[in-house]
């Protein structure tokens, strides 16, 4: 009989700001942020299989199975521990493509942390960290799973409680190109070195890709602009969704019953911790 599913969820985060503060000699360029995770996201979905083979058994428009995350690190947790277990890897898929807001990192860490325990590898939070940092910049956040100031590349994380706070994202339907947008040439790369404590205290904001992404990428612009009627509209990462941050999910759901019918408008609650941690640990109980 085939090993049961088990479900892990992967949330989707923002950037509350975004700076870039110089480009190291290998091209990377350090950056600053806080990444803020949400309660809502994509949900992956695992079962062991009996014969070593990775297999993602529904199809990702416009991404390859070689190239898809979550069947990367399902290999490098099996390269890195010897396990002799497979995967079928099934993914529910709610965060836009290209959107800023962390969806395929979210979901190889997702797939990182829920094989760690289906495959029973124990390998530990830093060291899958580590394999996460190999596959993309943003994995170990959500690896962690704990909202986080951040430098380096993202990778270097002091977690952070934060307000309260609900979030409108509007997803201009627009996928914007990450690395095509990290070597345009008006690219901001010298931003003043900041502060948690600066960050607390409101004198930090601003995201440096915004005014790229604005002026190659209309839908964005005008989703942000629409966006700015409720409150202070941000870039998620280097985009495509933007964000504003309410009071209340009633504030934001009524926000988003407003949304154009060119944009998808959805929303969510800033949380400290993933709720893939508590996926984790009641793992761990069963």
């Amino acid at each position: 009989m085939p090993a049961a599913w088990s479900q892990w969820p992967a949330p989707a985060k923002l950037n509350l700001f975004l700076h870039i503060t110089g480009r190291r000699e290998d091209g990377y360029h350090e950056l600053e942020t806080v990444f803020q995770l949400l309660d809502r996201g994509d949900r992956v979905r695992l079962r062991r299989r009996d014969d070593g083979q990775v297999r993602r058994v529904r199809a990702l428009a416009g991404v390859a199975e070689a190239d898809d995350l979550t069947v990367r690190a399902a290999q490098a947790l099996r390269a890195a521990t010897g396990c002799r277990w497979g995967v079928d890897i099934e993914l529910d898929k709610h965060i836009p493509l290209g959107g800023g807001l962390g969806g395929g990192s979210s979901d190889a860490a997702s797939v990182l942390v829920g094989l760690d325990a289906v495959w029973d590898t124990a390998l530990g939070e830093d060291a899958l960290a580590e394999l996460g940092r190999r596959l993309g910049a943003d994995v170990p956040v959500f690896v962690r799973g704990r909202s986080a100031w951040a430098t380096g590349v993202g990778d270097r994380l002091t977690a952070l409680e934060l307000p309260a706070r609900s979030y409108v994202i509007v997803d201009p339907q627009c996928a914007v190109p990450t690395a095509a947008l990290f070597q345009v040439p008006e690219l901001t790369r010298n931003s003043t070195p900041t502060t948690i404590a600066d960050f607390r205290a409101g004198a930090v904001s601003g995201n440096v890709f915004a005014p790229v992404v604005r002026k190659r990428f209309a839908p964005v612009a005008a989703a942000l602009d629409w966006l700015g009627r409720f409150g202070d509209a941000q870039l998620s990462g280097s985009g495509g969704c933007g964000f504003v941050a309410v009071a209340s999910m009633t504030q934001a759901e009524a926000i988003a019953r407003q949304c154009p019918p060119q944009f998808r408008a959805w929303v969510a609650q800033g949380v400290d911790e993933s709720p893939l941690l508590a996926a984790r640990r009641a793992w761990r109980r069963d």
